[in-house]
């Protein structure tokens, strides 16, 4: 995270000094294989984060346990989540996935209404949010330059979308 604010992207692949800026936006080299796993690692975790609110909103549409003290309580997480130093990344993960769940139980009375008004519309943003981060993970492990990663990610999660719901749209 350190190198995230740093004033120097080395690490990632610009040059000495260059940080953050337009040309590092324009940078379309090679990606490093540390900076590889890092993107599987970010998605994979963003990944269970969805998981882990889908329990959340899940547990608040069978027990009815979302509202206040749930927001409470993930603002509570995510403020400790700063608060705990880098190096503890367990710990880290851990208030991450509690945030997500907290999260997940808060917005509960938002997917219950919807719910009862049409089932499917949770089964389909579910999917098509899952399938996203699919593609991009997909995309992550398999790409190794910049722009394959970007157009990897964006057109196979929109193609997927797409080929998913045209059965849905032809009906």
């Amino acid at each position: 995270m350190d190198a995230f604010y740093s004033t120097s992207s080395v690490a990632y692949g610009a040059a000495p000094g260059a940080g953050w800026g337009y040309e590092s936006l324009k940078n379309f080299r090679q990606i490093t294989p540390a900076v590889q796993t890092h993107l599987k690692l970010v998605y994979l975790t963003l990944c269970v984060a969805l998981a882990s609110s889908a329990v959340g909103a899940y547990l608040h549409v069978v027990w009815n346990i979302g509202g206040m003290l749930t927001m409470l309580g993930c603002v509570g997480s995510i403020a400790w989540l700063f608060s705990v130093p880098v190096y503890e990344e367990r710990k880290r993960y851990g208030l991450l996935m509690a945030a997500a769940l907290l999260e997940g139980a808060s917005v509960g009375p938002l997917i219950k209404l919807a719910v009862d008004f049409d089932p499917s519309i949770l089964v389909t943003a579910f999917v098509g949010t899952a399938i996203a981060f699919a593609c991009f993970s997909c995309a992550a492990i398999v790409a190794k330059r910049r722009e394959y990663l970007y157009l990897g990610g964006l057109l196979s999660s929109g193609l997927s979308i797409l080929l998913c719901w045209l059965p849905v749209c032809l009906a």
